[in-house]
């Protein structure tokens, strides 16, 4: 079943391996003690050994930080702020993890969602929790607070001046996620950027872009996306420090950039940061450089600090001629070459399956691209939950292709028969980024119905996104009206109605909402059930709303008046139905319920006819447990068809 992108905090959050972390707290804190994980244990096990040749195990410890500090300061979860100064590299090569949590720290807003509010003080009981994203739902891990520390240095992330420690425990609960930090040994960055943020990756090759890079590093910064990059590998398989200060096959952070004048012309540079904290470029606009001596603009003193912190500048063309790739991720693609231009407007669609090889056929997923676009329109990406956390064979599990539906077959909407995949239907060719567990690509198509393609090399649980860029005329819609104006407020019925009326007023004068289209509007879009809706389900409304006026106004383009007879277009052009379909049975009752004796059918039956089949598929999805039916209590069908 498809559905358009929850709001995060509407995601059901996972308990990883079943530890609840309030239960597991409470209990240590009334029995006096601390937590222990035994689904991570104190042992080399949770290491790996792999990274531990070499070393004299004998000396290794487990300490927690009131421990490692031996009384000579106090211990603390976040000290004057969250930064990426606060975290150091320390001897897992998980740089590519690092980097994505340094641009995630210059989002608080979202590094909260991962940290949540904790702490040494209060309630402390040595246990700790993060969140992470995989396969559309955000997964909550839970460690205790015990170190890996060796000849009194700990092994892995530096807690900053010895006292602050959400990096190291952020670190251990990645390592757990991934099943041992020898998991974290070398990775891929679009891995870490979707498990830190649930968002899209879009990845520039430097060696071949045309971009402008202080306008795509802008316009990012300013869309809130997080930007990494990374240096090619070298001659060996280790990442070495190379004679202009960069390392060979290691990640980076992208923290800004700018053009500043000097010398009577203006330099584009670009500002980043290593995860090792101190090793920096040596070359041109170095900390210290003489071309930052020699510059004399206003903002130099904005700009430039001469520290030994990891971070540095340089100019684009050196960046680009010294790294391969720019990742940049964002809940939504972001069009890296719009500048000052208003910004794009996307809808996602989402289906999560499981593929299982020669016991079914190719899976089909149905989408429709907008009118033809210069840019890219269309991305199609793939998440893989990975049931073994490390696997030697890098080949992606999936392969795809997207093939453009003709109208002799736009009639299917289950399956395309085999006929339609004749040797002359060549699928559309696309941009592809691929690692571990996620592999994007992104497409130019023209108008149209489209079917993605997807065969399995193994047994395999995946989430599969479609966003699609939408049309100018679209992205105007409802465009006057501002929703963080709710910001804070619980909007009932009747509030909706006056609202909804002045807002969205689409047909004739008669076509209003009712007092009761609203009641039934909030009773199907609420998740509290108090006969409100608060600002992130109004806003999940809206999105909706938009897409219904859309597609009424197309259809009535046509004939003038919207009739029953459209309601199986309706639900077909609807994004946010894909992959619903009903039967003739079903579509005549529906006319009998949503259109007048004329058989015309008015906006707001029409919203309220959409949003209801939307709510009641995905009520028996998640109620069936086999897929093909459902056993209610009579209270359960009594508050089910009553209030609904």
């Amino acid at each position: 079943m498809a559905y358009n992108q929850d709001p995060p905090a509407e995601t059901p959050v996972i308990k990883f391996k079943g530890q609840d972390f309030s239960f597991l707290r409470d209990y240590c804190l009334s029995r006096g003690l601390l937590f222990e994980d035994e689904t991570f244990p104190a042992e080399t096990s949770s290491i790996g050994l792999g990274l531990l040749k070499g070393h004299n195990l004998s000396h290794l410890k487990w300490k927690r930080p009131q421990d490692i500090l031996e009384g000579r300061s106090e211990p603390h979860f976040i000290l004057e702020g969250v930064s990426r100064f606060d975290i150091r590299q320390g001897k897992a090569a998980d740089c590519w993890f690092l980097a994505a949590l340094g641009s995630l720290t210059q989002s608080p807003q979202h590094l909260q969602k991962i940290l949540i509010d904790q702490s040494f003080s209060h309630q402390y009981a040595g246990i700790f929790r993060f969140r992470f994203w995989r396969c559309g739902q955000w997964v909550e891990v839970v460690v205790d607070d015990r170190l890996p520390v060796l000849n009194k240095e700990y092994l892995f992330v530096y807690p900053r001046s010895n006292q602050e420690f959400w990096p190291c425990l952020l670190e251990k609960a990645y390592a757990k996620f991934h099943g041992s930090f020898l998991n974290l040994h070398y990775g891929y960055l679009p891995d870490a950027l979707v498990d830190l943020t649930g968002g899209v990756v879009t990845s520039v090759d430097l060696h071949s872009s045309s971009s402008d890079l202080v306008m795509v590093v802008k316009t990012a910064a300013k869309a809130g996306s997080l930007m990494t990059c990374a240096t090619p590998p070298g001659l060996t398989e280790e990442a070495t420090v190379l004679e202009n200060g960069l390392v060979n096959k290691h990640a980076y952070t992208v923290t800004h950039a700018e053009q500043i004048q000097y010398r009577r012309r203006w330099e584009d540079l670009i500002r980043l940061w290593n995860p090792w904290g101190k090793t920096e470029w040596r070359g041109r606009w170095r900390d210290g450089s003489l071309e930052w001596q020699e510059t004399h603009s206003q903002r130099k003193g904005q700009l430039h600090e001469n520290k030994d912190d990891g971070e540095f500048w340089m100019s684009c063309r050196d960046f680009q001629e010294n790294f391969s790739s720019l990742f940049i991720c964002n809940q939504f693609p972001v069009s890296m070459d719009r500048g000052s231009m208003p910004p794009e407007r996307w809808s996602q669609m989402m289906f999560k399956d499981h593929a299982i090889p020669g016991h079914q056929r190719d899976m089909q997923y149905f989408f429709c691209a907008s009118e033809n676009m210069e840019s890219n329109n269309v991305i199609v990406s793939f998440n893989i939950m990975p049931r073994n956390v490390r696997t030697k064979n890098k080949e992606f599990p999936l392969t795809f292709n997207v093939f453009k539906v003709d109208p002799q077959f736009q009639h299917f909407r289950e399956r395309l028969p085999s006929t339609f995949f004749h040797q002359f239907r060549n699928p559309n060719k696309g941009i592809t980024s691929q690692s571990n567990y996620n592999l994007t690509k992104y497409f130019s198509l023209t108008q149209g119905t489209y079917v993605v393609v997807v065969s399995a090399h193994k047994a395999v649980e995946f989430l599969l996104r479609i966003f699609l860029k939408m049309p100018e005329s679209d992205r105007n819609l409802g465009s006057n009206f501002n929703l963080r104006a709710l910001k804070g407020l619980n909007i009932d019925a009747s509030q909706l109605q006056s609202l909804l009326n002045q807002e969205l007023l689409t047909g004739s004068p008669g076509d209003t909402f009712s007092l009761d289209e609203c009641r039934s509007i909030v009773a199907l879009m609420e998740l509290k059930v108090n006969g409100r809706l608060d600002q992130e389900e109004f806003s999940r409304l809206w999105s909706r709303l938009i897409c219904c006026q859309s597609v009424f106004q197309n259809i009535q383009k046509h004939s003038g008046v919207f009739l029953s007879s459209d309601l199986w277009k309706a639900i077909k052009d609807a994004d946010f139905l894909a992959g619903i379909s009903v039967n003739k049975g079903l579509l005549d009752l529906m006319t009998l319920r949503y259109s007048d004796h004329t058989g015309r059918v008015s906006f707001s039956s029409l919203v309220c006819f959409l949003l209801r089949l939307e709510a009641m598929a995905r009520t028996f999805q998640n109620l069936s447990k086999d897929g093909k039916g459902l056993y209610l209590t009579k209270m359960e069908w009594m508050n089910l068809v009553m209030y609904n």
